[in-house]
């Protein structure tokens, strides 16, 4: 019942330039519009995060590539407003969502009860059913970092049903817009803070005082300089770039529904299934309107499939499967993708090549010391991690993608995974 009645407050135990709060004080801010209107935010702490990639390239093959995730985080009681004003907004939007008949294409950031696997099953069934038709992917281009802050301001202001933004709504649309960060690495040298242990006998990042002394006076605050982009992890972000797109998705719907087709949304992902005579029409008229909210499609990431029935079986024209949430499919075939496999097998030697350099360096510690070397590799925790054994891990999720899809194939794809591990583990 506590959890329903304030369901916006989330306790954040991360270092940063305020400490911690109760729910008493961070109610009684946000509950005053008067005293959000003149708050003064933080700036964000930016950090990246730098992740291992791997995907097919023209010629079929693997090819490894490292992506940046960009990650800015608000300090504690900034991040309760936005997870407030991210629950009044929510309320809204869900309401329009439903006169809008929207429930079942806008597929990111909403409490369905559904996850990725439910998403592209219910794709595949579509296509499946349908048989003969297209299905067209667009991918828009750096989604959060590209919103123009005139249309989100807009598009805000219309969820509220008015004509401008109130004082207390505008001055957390513009802490997200004219948002200032402090790069983590340099913050923390500055400070003397470690960066793996950064709250050992701290609540906080510094005093109000370091903080105007050090941070800011110091030259460590970067702004927004652009008339575009929001920071894509504070607790509202989410909610905001589904309001900036609820027109889009409302066209969109109405003319895939008027060809007899079907349109999904999962963040900047679209997908539009349709009559092969109709795709270039809907995908003509995405980029049309994608323009109208001053964003992009990434041409490169652009997907067209068509299905027809061979020989009372459905097949994908070409070499290439539908692609789509992490899961592949052929017309026949459900499968997860072998880009994704291929990442996980990766991590999976690295893990067990790491125990057992932990294990070498343990026991060498023993001999110098005189003790016979007795450190083992700890086998339960790597099948914790890389093996159907464990609770929830990339297999687990594959495992049960394969007993709701009901794809063998997907078995098939999996089964070698654990005589990999085996051998890894006997190196």
């Amino acid at each position: 019942m506590h959890l329903k009645k304030h369901a916006w407050f989330k306790r954040r135990g991360y270092l940063h330039f305020d400490s911690p709060v109760s729910f008493k004080k961070a109610q009684k801010l946000v509950n005053s519009p008067k005293r959000v209107s003149k708050h003064s935010f933080y700036p964000l702490i930016h950090y990246s995060i730098k992740s291992f990639k791997v995907k097919l390239n023209a010629a079929g093959e693997i090819e490894p590539k490292w992506k940046t995730r960009e990650i800015k985080y608000a300090a504690h009681l900034d991040s309760h407003i936005y997870a407030y004003y991210s629950w009044l907004l929510g309320k809204r939007y869900e309401e329009e969502v439903q006169r809008r008949g929207l429930h079942e294409n806008v597929l990111a950031f909403r409490s369905l009860g559904k996850n990725n696997i439910d998403f592209a099953n219910d794709v595949f069934e579509i296509i499946k059913k349908k048989g003969r038709c297209s299905a067209v992917g667009l991918d828009i281009t750096g989604f959060f970092d590209n919103l123009d802050h005139q249309v989100l301001k807009r598009v805000w202001s219309n969820l509220l049903g008015l004509k401008k933004l109130p004082d207390d709504h505008f001055a957390v649309y513009k802490s997200l817009t004219q948002y200032a960060y402090v790069d983590r690495t340099i913050l923390f040298k500055e400070l003397g803070i470690s960066i793996n242990n950064p709250k050992l006998n701290r609540h906080r990042a510094c005093t109000a005082k370091e903080f105007r002394e050090k941070v800011r006076n110091g030259g460590l605050i970067y702004r927004n300089q652009n008339d575009f982009g929001i920071p894509q992890g504070s607790p509202v972000s989410a909610l905001l770039s589904n309001i900036y797109m609820l027109d889009f998705d409302s066209k969109m719907k109405a003319a895939l529904e008027s060809q007899g087709g079907h349109y999904f949304r999962y963040c900047d992902d679209m997908l539009f299934i349709t009559k092969p005579a109709l795709r270039d029409e809907a995908e003509t008229l995405a980029l049309d309107e994608i323009k109208r909210l001053k964003l992009e499609i990434n041409a490169a990431k652009t997907e067209v499939r068509d299905f027809y029935r061979y020989g009372g079986q459905l097949r994908c024209k070409g070499k290439k499967s539908l692609q789509y949430l992490g899961f592949t499919f052929d017309g026949e075939r459900k499968l997860i993708r072998s880009a994704a496999l291929a990442k996980f097998s990766n991590r999976m030697k690295a893990g067990v090549r790491s125990a057992r350099k932990t294990v070498r360096r343990t026991n060498s510690e023993l001999l110098k010391n005189g003790s016979p070397p007795s450190e083992q590799l700890r086998k339960k925790k790597l099948y914790e991690r890389y093996s159907h054994l464990g609770k929830r891990n990339f297999l687990t999720y594959g495992y049960r993608a394969a007993k709701e899809m009901q794809s063998s194939a997907i078995k098939k794809q999996l089964k070698p995974m654990w005589s990999r591990l085996q051998k890894e583990m006997t190196k």
